[in-house]
């Protein structure tokens, strides 16, 4: 039996039944007590976040996820070789990431780039992989990270394998005395189990990314929308059952304003997002973003994509917009739609109504198509 999912080009946002000012909607974002005037996480992928992009962005009232598997620790002068992976020809860019990121993890980078986000007293994330977590984590929590992240393709809770002591995350919960953040899953099931062993916050999504190949590679994937309603649905159960809440995060597939908010209109508290950040003037990936599993020894599931240095991270996040299609000043838009739907902080967003709507974006755009 097939059920229907819906992304973002399926469904519609129904206006309010009252509306408010834009100014009086309330966007923060909370992980335990660290709090965020963005509900705006940059993905860790080492286009879009260095660790002077991660301050940057810090600044800005979101949070930088840094990766900390990828060339940022694995070599200590990384400009070269970020210029080597932006400046190969198309066919080859896979190759040479593969070798590129076959380099083995330096512990002393991730000690270093961790305090070089601290120093500039701002909140530090970080992103490991589940088969490094219990050997970087201590690390880089020990050296100042004050929010981890455990992210893979798809991570269950539980996972079986060869391996004598696998990661279980309610005993890595009890050893970090930092906010935890798991990913990548789309269930309802999974993300209430999650919840059940502790994690603060959990990343859905798999496969929407525009660098990301996993549907095509593996046909796995569950469009975003749906898949948010089923984890946000999870949460609320969850929080109606224990009285604690968990943030759920929708990672990958937004490219306008409009694919944004109907991320928090689905259940979202977060959204985190790579290749609209890849597209500014700050960004490490000089108008390039790769995903990433892209360079993965034995199957790549990420490809790297041009993607155009467009503008600065001011005018993406907060305008003034000079484009008509959506691209800039995010939290406007969403603003903008909490004001419509009437909706004073984003959980007022989880109750604006939803509907399908396969003409959205074709209804009375005749001229538009036409161009």
């Amino acid at each position: 039996m097939l059920e229907h999912a819906y992304g973002y080009d399926d469904v519609a946002i129904v206006p309010g039944e009252f509306t408010i000012n834009p100014e009086l909607a309330e966007t923060k974002f909370k992980i335990q007590e660290l709090e965020f005037d963005l509900p705006v996480l940059a993905s860790a992928m080492d286009a879009v976040v260095s660790p002077s992009f991660a301050v940057q962005f810090n600044k800005k009232g979101g949070l930088g996820v840094l990766n900390l598997e990828g060339i940022y620790t694995k070599y200590s002068d990384y400009e070269d070789v970020l210029q080597s992976i932006i400046s190969s020809e198309p066919e080859r860019a896979t190759s040479i990431m593969q070798d590129v990121y076959n380099k083995e993890i330096s512990e002393e980078l991730v000690v270093e780039r961790v305090q070089e986000i601290k120093s500039n007293n701002v909140i530090c994330a970080v992103s490991v992989t589940p088969q490094n977590t219990k050997r970087l984590s201590p690390i880089a929590i020990d050296a100042g990270a004050d929010i981890i992240v455990v992210q893979s393709t798809v991570t269950t809770p539980r996972h079986f394998s060869r391996s004598i002591t696998g990661l279980n995350m309610s005993e890595l919960k009890k050893q970090i005395k930092v906010p935890l953040i798991v990913g990548n899953c789309v269930s309802y099931n999974v993300a209430l189990e999650f919840m059940n062993t502790g994690v603060d916050g959990i990343l859905v999504g798999v496969g929407p990314g525009a660098a990301c190949t996993t549907r095509e590679v593996t046909g796995l994937g569950v469009p975003q929308v749906t898949a948010t309603l089923n984890c946000s649905k999870a949460r609320d159960d969850y929080f109606e059952e224990t009285g604690r809440y968990v943030s759920i995060i929708t990672d990958g597939g937004i490219r306008t304003g409009g694919d944004f908010c109907k991320s928090f209109a689905a259940g979202a508290d977060a959204v985190m997002i790579g290749t609209p950040l890849a597209q500014t003037e700050e960004a490490p990936g000089s108008g390039f973003n790769w995903g990433m599993a892209t360079a993965d020894q034995s199957l790549p599931r990420g490809t790297r994509v041009s993607v155009g240095t467009r503008w600065s991270l001011d005018t993406l996040l907060n305008g003034p917009s000079t484009t008509s299609d959506g691209t800039q000043n995010f939290m406007g838009a969403l603003k903008n739609c909490m004001g419509f739907v009437g909706a004073y902080s984003i959980r007022d967003m989880h109750k604006a109504e939803m509907i399908v709507a396969p003409s959205i974006k074709t209804e009375g755009k005749f001229f538009q198509l036409g161009q």
